[in-house]
């Protein structure tokens, strides 16, 4: 049960005075639904409203805060705005609204009252201009209004003054914690109370205040990288007391397939094999993370690993995110299982009718061995003779309980989770505590380098012209956009625009993929361009992960400026899997950020995606850092990675201790800690401890 002290934490953001069901909608939008999700809602800037110059002195481009008499009001006409002239004894300023009201201006503005008004102080020709003033007042409010005021995160619809309101009676509610920091550690640091952390978090006093490096900042930073390390270490701990089961396999249906293999394994596929098969063969479950650059050839890996269990006499499935994948797997695996005498299922949610029952009749009786499937196989229904080995690919598309759901599905099932997107070996600690990991370098013989060339979208003429005679010379084209459909605010090409586009240029020679098909209108799309009948393919980034086509040689990125390294690094992954050359041309709006020039460069020197995933940490932090979908890393809230990597190393070793002497949470600060994991929804964590 989560400590009743919580509770008022986890109320909806609608129990906090002024926020009701449609600010409330617009308050989940930005920061989330319930009072807890505010707290973590930290500013990201600051107005500061302390500079108080005489009106002759303030400097054109600030915020000042100004005390002067209104002296005359100039109605605007037309499309003129409405103008209020001021002064102090120095000079004079004016203030300029658009669409205003006379009447409401007077009662706010009268002549000869004195005001206090707050905003950027502006230079129009020889004379000061205010803009609508953010704050305005009589003179005894000059203490009110002369402050710092935080600056958040917004989202349409939503007034900045509503949502800092909502997050100060957020922080009025929170409760005083027992303290779970080592006493020692939290004095060395110089760190407050939670609570006081918190408050002063959500009330900056200048720039330094909403810096990562802020003690306050960096304290609640250290409480949640504790409480997710605390959590893995405890789920590790009851991995390894779970009784496993060894499963030893004779070799021969390996020795099959490899025999059908047109290559051989590469030293670290038949490393990564090796340490697969020797945690398998343990009397403890195995949990292992498969780490393969993009066409590296992990799906060969986790086929030799499947065929162990196969031979110790076991079922083994492969669970991938999208039926797209799925299917791709099924059809890598289904002609190299073949050859040892295996036939694949196949299970997803499409399935239907008689087919789909001889499926799940065959698993249950033990006939089919080896299945691939989505989320479909772990649905009540499904049923396996003796699951052994669970492979997960793509993991970070799962959460932990679907991924537990599937290993449920068996007896002290071995789970192999696999993944394309390398990650940081910092951020590999923060994901998964101390998973064992298997890394393979480089790619598999036979491959050929991709060329890459940033180019500028003004000459997409050339780019057309290039795509023109890759397509007469029998090459097939990826065609990448960021968006579907047209976005009023951001000036990207669309997927359909472009299909359109390109479908002039190449009449029946243009495929369209996009997340917002039906799988149905995918499957033909890619089978179309798979066959060669579609020359190009113009896609969102759905193609970004596990679509497999040889014979692809071209890819063209448009705004790739907008793009992460990581995602680059994938999408050009899709070239480059035959034996031809492949070129990826990279075209990026003018002018170039510091960081997007870096980006391009890195891609055009180096195809290792572990050097690009150091990279993208170094340009991009940690917070931003491949984006949680891509990367599988847990969303921080409070937390960078990068920038607090010696705190993530810390809350790693106080983890580890407080579960090597407290492993139930039962002593002092076992009983704070455990009120930790509830306030960071790391509730599980607690049944594993209890249940030992």
């Amino acid at each position: 049960m989560r400590p009743e002290a919580l509770f008022p934490l986890f109320a909806p953001v609608t129990s906090l005075p002024g926020v009701g069901s449609r600010l409330g909608t617009l308050v989940e939008r930005v920061a989330g639904p319930r009072v807890v999700d505010l707290l973590w809602h930290l500013p990201v800037g600051i107005v500061d409203r302390r500079y108080a110059p005489p009106v002759a002195e303030a400097e054109a481009g600030r915020v000042a805060t100004l005390t002067v008499r209104v002296d005359q009001h100039l109605p605007g006409e037309g499309r003129r705005p409405y103008r209020i002239r001021c002064s102090d004894e120095s000079g004079a300023i004016t203030l300029v609204f658009f669409h205003a009201r006379r009447e409401r201006m007077e009662r706010a503005y009268p002549v000869g009252a004195r005001r206090v008004v707050s905003g950027r102080v502006e230079r129009f020709g020889e004379e000061l201009q205010m803009a609508h003033p953010d704050r305005v007042g009589p003179p005894d409010e000059l203490a009110r209004i002369q402050a710092v005021e935080p600056v958040h995160g917004l989202t349409a619809g939503l007034p900045p003054a509503i949502l800092r309101r909502a997050i100060q009676a957020a922080v009025e509610r929170a409760p005083r914690l027992p303290e779970w920091l080592d006493p020692a550690y939290k004095a060395r640091q110089g760190w407050p109370d939670w609570h006081v952390a918190l408050a002063r978090c959500h009330a900056p006093e200048d720039e330094g205040d909403i810096l990562p490096t802020f003690a306050p900042h960096a304290r609640l930073a250290f409480d949640e990288l504790l409480a997710s390390q605390l959590a893995l270490n405890l789920l590790r701990r009851r991995q390894r007391r779970a009784s496993g089961r060894p499963r030893l396999g004779d070799g021969r249906l390996r020795a099959a397939v490899l025999a059908a293999l047109p290559f051989r394994l590469t030293p670290s596929q038949q490393r990564s094999v090796d340490e697969i098969l020797a945690d398998m063969a343990a009397p403890t479950r195995m949990l292992r993370l498969l780490q393969g650059d993009v066409g590296s050839g992990k799906t060969v890996v986790a086929l030799m690993a499947m065929l162990a269990a196969v031979e110790a006499g076991e079922q083994a499935a492969l669970m991938a995110p999208t039926d797209l994948l799925a299917r791709q797997h099924l059809a890598r695996l289904a002609p190299l299982a073949a050859a040892a005498g295996l036939e694949v299922g196949y299970l997803s949610g499409r399935d239907k009718g008689k087919a789909r029952e001889a499926t799940l009749a065959k698993l249950a009786s033990g006939a089919l061995r080896l299945v691939v499937g989505t989320h479909a196989l772990f649905q009540e229904e499904v049923q396996f003779e003796a699951l052994g080995l669970a492979v997960i690919d793509e993991q970070h598309r799962f959460g932990v309980h679907q991924r537990l759901m599937l290993a449920r599905k068996g007896d002290a099932v071995d789970v192999l989770v696999t993944t394309a997107t390398p990650i940081p070996r910092t951020l590999l600690m923060t994901a998964y505590g101390d998973i064992d990991v298997s890394r393979i370098d480089g790619k598999p013989p036979g491959r050929k380098p991709v060329t890459t060339v940033a180019i500028p979208s003004e000459r997409l003429d050339e780019v057309t012209g290039a795509v023109a005679r890759a397509l007469e010379g029998g090459a097939r084209v990826y065609w990448v956009c960021p968006l579907i459909e047209e976005s009023e605010t951001l000036d990207l090409a669309a997927a359909g625009e472009r299909h359109a586009d390109l479908e002039r240029l190449f009449p029946g020679r243009v495929a369209l993929i996009h997340g917002r098909l039906k799988g149905s209108e995918r499957d033909t799309a890619m089978a179309r361009f798979a066959g060669g009948e579609a020359g190009i393919l113009v896609a969102t980034t759905v193609i970004e992960v596990g679509v497999d086509v040889p014979e692809a040689t071209v890819m063209v990125i448009e705004h790739a400026e907008r793009f992460g390294l990581a995602q680059l690094h994938q999408l050009r992954g899709r070239i480059g899997r035959g034996d031809r050359p492949s070129t990826c041309l990279l075209l990026y709006a003018q002018p170039l950020g510091e960081t997007a020039k870096a980006r391009l460069r890195i891609l055009r020197e180096t195809e290792d995606g572990f050097v690009i995933a150091e990279e993208d940490l170094r340009l991009r932090g940690g917070g931003e850092m491949l984006g949680t979908r891509q990367s599988g890393l847990p969303d921080f809230r409070l937390a960078d990675p990068a920038a607090h990597a010696d705190l993530m190393q810390a809350a790693r070793d106080d983890a580890r201790l407080i579960v090597d002497r407290d492993p139930e949470l039962r002593g002092p600060r076992g009983e704070a800690l455990r009120t930790l994991l509830y306030l960071f929804e790391r509730d599980a964590a607690i049944r594993l401890a209890r249940a030992g």
